[in-house]
């Protein structure tokens, strides 16, 4: 079994105009500082990343990742969250949504999935030159503003989705594999992919991709009710990277999952803390751990409630506490040794 690596966090929550966090040097201290080891990085963020030059120039990836191991840290994946959602946008949502995009392509939903499919393989590229193994991105959404099936679905249409989800992703997960990366998908609401039965659609029309795995976050299970323990005995061997955010569930008379369009503090579901919230952690390192899942502890700090500074400064502890060191023997070692037929056969009475 192997150690899961850690505590590392997601820069992304906590990345400002202000330093230190307006730079990769301070947030690298800043997290050193705090006891982290690892840092996943948002490669939408200029100030921590130039994701294109990256994918062009091995040099600037060994500068890049020369400047992350002088302050005691490692990069544990890259993250593109962001440029994932807009791999496939439903026409539904593309106003919001271009706001995740240039200026260049904003108004031009054809060029921002180029540009986004395009941005997402300079990911993959730049991982491969970083050393990573794992990437950590969204799937996007064709299907979402039908989740609830009301209207009725048509027949053919999730089939249809999947496929032409699947045919825009394909050539990113075979970049992807070129680089030997893994593709992990945050399974999030919002997502074409948000549960097992969703990212098994996915799977399949993907023809079983091999670089077709999963981020790992339990706080979505808990806001969905889906036995975030379960998913892991079910999807183990796809799980190669990790969220480590809490969530609390609460539902009342007046809300339940969706929540009444309430405010984040408001509603029934709402993500916490790590320690404040109802996530059994405990559980799902040893579950991680028994399963050999090679990934590192990613804090992800969402809180309606405490500060970021304050969940920044209790994340490195909490994770420290959770991490297993692998057992390198089984406890009952002294009772094996060679195997022996005939004290068998004896034990046996044969």
């Amino acid at each position: 079994m192997k150690t899961i690596k850690g505590p590392a966090v997601f820069l992304a929550q906590f990345a400002g105009d202000e330093a230190p966090f307006n730079s990769l040097d301070g947030m690298c201290k800043w997290a050193s500082d705090l006891g982290y080891k690892g840092i996943q990085i948002p490669t939408w963020d200029a100030n921590l990343i130039d994701i294109d030059k990256a994918a062009e120039s091995q040099t600037y990836c060994d500068e890049l990742k020369g400047k992350v191991n002088s302050y005691g840290l490692e990069i544990t994946e890259l993250s593109t969250h962001l440029q994932g959602q807009l791999v496939a946008v439903n026409p539904a949502y593309d106003t919001m949504f271009d706001g995740f995009a240039p200026d260049a392509v904003k108004n031009n939903p054809k060029a921002r999935t180029e540009w986004a499919i395009q941005t997402v393989k300079n990911a993959g590229t730049a991982s491969g030159k970083l050393g990573l193994n794992a990437h950590a991105t969204f799937s996007g959404a064709l299907l979402w503003h039908t989740v609830y099936p009301w209207p009725q679905r048509p027949n053919g249409l999730v089939e249809m989705g999947f496929e032409e989800l699947a045919k825009r992703w394909l050539p990113i997960l075979n970049h992807f594999d070129a680089h030997g990366v893994d593709v992990c998908y945050e399974i999030h609401p919002g997502e074409d992919l948000h549960d097992g039965v969703s990212f098994e659609r996915f799977l399949e029309a993907t023809g079983n991709h091999k670089r077709c795995n999963i981020l790992y976050d339990p706080s979505h299970y808990v806001l969905q009710h889906l036995d975030y323990l379960s998913f892991i005995d079910i999807y183990h061997e796809r799980i190669k990277a990790f969220h480590v955010k809490d969530a609390e569930f609460n539902p009342t008379g007046k809300q339940g999952v969706y929540g009444g369009y309430s405010d984040w503090k408001d509603r029934a579901g709402r993500f916490r803390s790590l320690g404040d919230g109802q996530v059994d952690f405990k559980s799902i390192f040893s579950k991680l751990t028994k399963y050999d899942c090679d990934v590192w502890a990613v804090m992800e700090w969402e809180c309606c409630i405490k500060s970021s500074e304050q969940g920044a400064r209790e994340g490195a502890p909490f994770i420290q506490k959770h991490i297993i060191e692998a057992v390198g023997r089984s406890f009952d070692d002294f009772a094996g040794g060679e195997t022996d037929d005939a004290y068998l056969k004896k034990i046996l009475g044969i």
